[in-house]
């Protein structure tokens, strides 16, 4: 298994894509370094005036194009899944954002969440982790732990 360096990052766009603009890197936890870096990015989506239809489309397309850099830096790290590639919780952290009431403690509580969800795997999560070794399942078991942390954030907004 090859360890991503910034020559590779830069090597080729799906490199730069996957592994989160560089917070792949992280010796240390590059998920969670991935995860961190979807909320600066998000803000400024928020700053560009987007609303939630031109961001889900936003997630959408960075869905599909996630499916292709992850097959291309995970075909070429030799691993489908590689830690580093973080594409998969930037693009999962926006949709969990997307329906995150506003305020730092939500945000808060939605990385909390999201982390959790992503690194414990419940079922079906870990079923499909371990079954989709594409890009597309490289995406497809962080899309299962943003709805998993959606769902908790949406029953404590409802009890709230």
């Amino acid at each position: 298994m090859t360890q991503p360096t910034l020559n590779f990052l830069v090597a080729h766009p799906a490199h730069f894509i996957a592994l989160g603009f560089g917070s792949g890197l992280a010796p240390k936890a590059p998920g969670t370094f991935g995860t961190l870096a979807a909320l600066p990015l998000y803000w400024l989506l928020l700053q560009a005036g987007l609303g939630l239809p031109a961001l889900l489309a936003v997630i959408a397309a960075g869905f599909v194009l996630g499916i292709w850099a992850c097959a291309v830096t995970g075909s070429n790290l030799g691993v489908s899944d590689h830690g580093g590639i973080v594409w998969d919780e930037i693009i999962a952290m926006w949709l969990v954002l997307s329906f995150t009431p506003a305020g730092w403690l939500w945000w808060l509580a939605a990385f909390g969440l999201f982390r959790f969800f992503d690194i414990l795997k419940p079922w079906p999560i870990r079923f499909f982790d371990t079954r989709l070794k594409s890009g597309f399942g490289v995406m497809f078991d962080d899309l299962l732990a943003a709805l998993y942390a959606l769902l908790l954030i949406k029953g404590w907004q409802w009890l709230a």
